[in-house]
């Protein structure tokens, strides 16, 4: 049985993108640390794949430093370059993500201000330059009413 299960927390960002095939696929690194005697942890590091549905809520809404637990299956490719050396990447496939800290805290005002831009420049028929520099947060706009409302 290929079975994984890890607790640990992002040692960065991560890293969503789309397949050409339309997939999308986000890459993260997370920390766990082993007991190694009296007052001493061994730490090891691993590299994190999610696929799909996953793929996208783990880009929205995981960041560097976040504890999280991890469900998935070991995966080893090989690979061989232009020179003719072998080389071999251990990856953990996650099938199942759950956040055990609260997620990354926002810049809301600096979202609410990139909204607000966006919303002028459609209103002013003006096409924006670039899309938006993060994930969209919806939960930003129901912070501030519920703000509001108090």
């Amino acid at each position: 049985m290929n079975k994984v299960l890890l607790t640990g927390r992002l040692t960065r960002d991560p890293e969503l993108r789309v397949t050409t095939g339309g997939k999308s696929v986000t890459t993260f690194n997370m920390a766990t640390n082993e007991y190694a005697g009296p007052g001493k942890e061994k730490s090891e590091f691993h590299t994190i794949i999610t696929w799909d549905k996953l793929a996208e809520v783990c880009g929205r809404w995981l960041g560097k430093g976040q504890q999280v637990a991890i469900d998935g299956r070991i995966q080893t490719r090989t690979w061989d370059d232009d020179k003719g050396t072998r080389h071999w990447r251990t990856e953990i496939v996650a099938n199942n993500v759950e956040m055990l800290s609260s997620r990354r805290k926002r810049d809301f005002a600096a979202d609410a201000a990139a909204d607000g831009l966006a919303e002028q420049a459609e209103r002013s028929g003006v096409e924006p330059a670039a899309a938006s520099v993060g994930p969209a947060d919806d939960t930003a706009a129901a912070e501030d009413l519920v703000d509001e409302a108090a």
